[in-house]
């Protein structure tokens, strides 16, 4: 990822792969029209673009979220537990489909359950089935005696798991089963351990943002001063450690680094830095993901808006 782009800036597109040109590939044939044979290469495509994977964890879910996010993936996960019921990856793909889209029956949520369990005692040491075990029990509201045994199954095996340090950033909001007060203590206490480098260094950022947008849209006294939040610590705090160490060439190294940028970016022209943000939509060239900006609106648009502001 270079820091500064060519003097033209790219178009900006959603690019659900972000920089993995392997799994990128991998998209573009899913998207060939139905033919005969044609769900099988997929299969064997998606099984070899995971599998490759090996013990990289992070780069593991990055594949299995986008690849569960494409338009074929419900019959190509469904297809390929019918071709490897005793893969790890085909059931925790499946189910992660499934929580993807829309809740489904009590008997089908159920099942999505015990196919987690079956897929980690299949693969102990893999994280990935505890993770989407973890976003099933926070789409039904579980309790917490439920919720946080199987956290700690992930962060055992995976400590700074991306994906998991989001699903309990929104387990614990006050829309779902938590509160504002446990939200700043789950960020408190990944902020005092958490590496520089690490896969889920974005979610003190991201408790930011979603807290902003959640005084916002409550509305009053604390609407109106919401935007005086990033002059203050801790948000300023967060902001400028993010911006001194994630602009360094190469520092961000994760899967969803590009992801991170596009956080970052967001933050900063809403903190009216709008030079900072210059260098930030630099290095993303134009690869734009639908959160944050479509908090704001079309994504696409508002990415497009906020960049030729920055670059003007």
């Amino acid at each position: 990822m270079p820091l500064f782009g060519s003097r033209r800036s790219a178009a900006a597109r959603l690019v659900p792969e972000l920089d993995d040109t392997a799994l990128g590939r991998v998209l573009a044939q899913l998207q060939a029209p139905p033919a005969p044979g044609l769900l099988d290469l997929h299969v064997e495509q998606a099984e070899r673009v995971i599998k490759d994977t090996g013990t990289d964890w992070d780069r593991r879910a990055h594949r299995m979220t986008v690849l569960a996010r494409t338009a074929p993936g419900l019959n190509l996960a469904r297809a390929w537990v019918q071709r490897r019921g005793d893969s790890t990856d085909a059931l925790a793909f499946l189910s992660w489909v499934e929580l993807l889209r829309r809740p489904g029956s009590p008997e089908e949520e159920r099942a999505a359950v015990d196919r987690c369990y079956r897929a980690a005692d299949l693969r102990p040491e893999d994280p990935t089935p505890w993770v989407v075990l973890l976003g099933l029990l926070r789409r039904l509201r579980a309790p917490s005696r439920e919720v946080f045994p199987v956290w700690r199954e992930v962060t055992d095996r995976d400590p700074w798991h991306r994906e998991a340090y989001l699903q309990m950033l929104g387990y614990l909001s006050p829309e779902e089963c938590g509160s504002q007060v446990q939200v700043r203590d789950f960020v408190d206490a990944v902020r005092s351990r958490i590496p520089a480098t690490a896969p889920a260094v974005g979610v003190e950022l991201t408790a930011t943002v979603l807290h902003h947008h959640r005084t916002v849209r409550d509305g009053g006294i604390n609407a109106v001063l919401a935007g005086n939040q990033w002059a203050h610590p801790p948000a300023s705090t967060a902001l400028e450690n993010a911006f001194e160490d994630w602009t360094r060439p190469g520092f961000l190294r994760h899967a969803a680094a590009l992801a991170d940028l596009n956080l970052l970016a967001y933050v900063l022209v809403h903190a009216n830095r709008t030079p900072d943000a210059a260098v930030v939509f630099k290095m993303i060239e134009g690869k734009v993901t639908p959160w944050p900006w479509r908090l704001d609106g079309d994504p696409l648009e508002r990415f497009t808006h906020w960049r030729e502001r920055a670059l003007r």
